[in-house]
């Protein structure tokens, strides 16, 4: 089964210095020798921006092309509008990126692999299975 993976493993693989042996980039590792890591395109962009090298630029966004995204619909972003609005009656922030990536892990039934605490919270409300390592 594939594994939403967000935009903070991502970036702690792609963009940061190794971490040799942390918990998080070796389950991206794995997801991906397994062809189960699965990438968005508001994620692509999260990755990708603020990146002010032109060859670092390209050489992320080159190694990003393994990885095709999860084609969003209508109604992703309408249940991320949604799962928005009911966190936040419940005094639990994020961002829209995290809750679109909420919305098309539940209606594709998938996990998520993330190290953003703020999905602990979503989990209290919405129907989101976060991936453990």
């Amino acid at each position: 089964m594939m594994v939403i993976v967000d935009t903070s493993v991502w970036s702690l693989a792609l963009r940061r210095a190794v971490n040799v042996g942390d918990p998080a980039r070796d389950e991206l590792e794995q997801l991906i020798q397994d062809g189960r890591a699965a990438l968005m395109g508001p994620v692509r962009q999260e990755i990708l921006s603020g990146v002010k090298d032109k060859k670092q630029f390209d050489r992320l966004r080159d190694n990003l092309k393994a990885f095709p995204d999860i084609q969003l619909t209508a109604e992703d972003y309408e249940d991320g509008a949604r799962f928005f609005n009911a966190c936040r009656a419940k005094g639990i922030q994020g961002s829209n990126t995290d809750f679109l990536i909420c919305a098309a892990a539940i209606r594709r039934d998938i996990s998520i692999l993330t190290t953003d605490r703020d999905f602990e919270g979503f989990a209290k409300i919405l129907p989101i299975s976060l991936h453990r390592f």
